[in-house]
């Protein structure tokens, strides 16, 4: 949907699942769109350089997460929410999937 103002569909999908689920490292990102890792990696980095996201260190693996200082993050999720309303049933079905770690007790449902 967003493949021609972002270049390509993997950051796309790499903005994606980021907004769903908060974070995530490029292995589980591959997986999940069953997609090369190498190319996961790549838009992660890039998007890293471009200041839309932030990484940790959890352990070994490198988690990513978006920069909540980002000039235009509101307005690139509202692109991202938008978009994801015109994706095909089955991929809006993967974006709906429960949370893949539990929730902090005290924060707001």
């Amino acid at each position: 949907m967003l493949e021609p103002l972002l270049g390509t569909i993997n950051r796309e999908w790499v903005l994606q699942y980021i907004l769903v689920f908060e974070e995530g490292y490029a292995r589980e990102i591959a997986r999940f769109f069953d997609v090369p890792l190498p190319s996961i990696q790549n838009q992660l980095e890039k998007l890293e350089q471009g200041g839309v996201f932030l990484s940790k260190m959890s352990g070994k693996t490198r988690r990513y997460f978006f920069n909540p200082r980002y000039a235009f993050l509101g307005e690139l999720t509202a692109l991202l929410e938008k978009a994801r309303q015109f994706y095909e049933p089955q991929m809006q079905a993967k974006f709906t999937l429960q949370r893949m770690r539990p929730r902090r007790p005290e924060k707001p449902l």
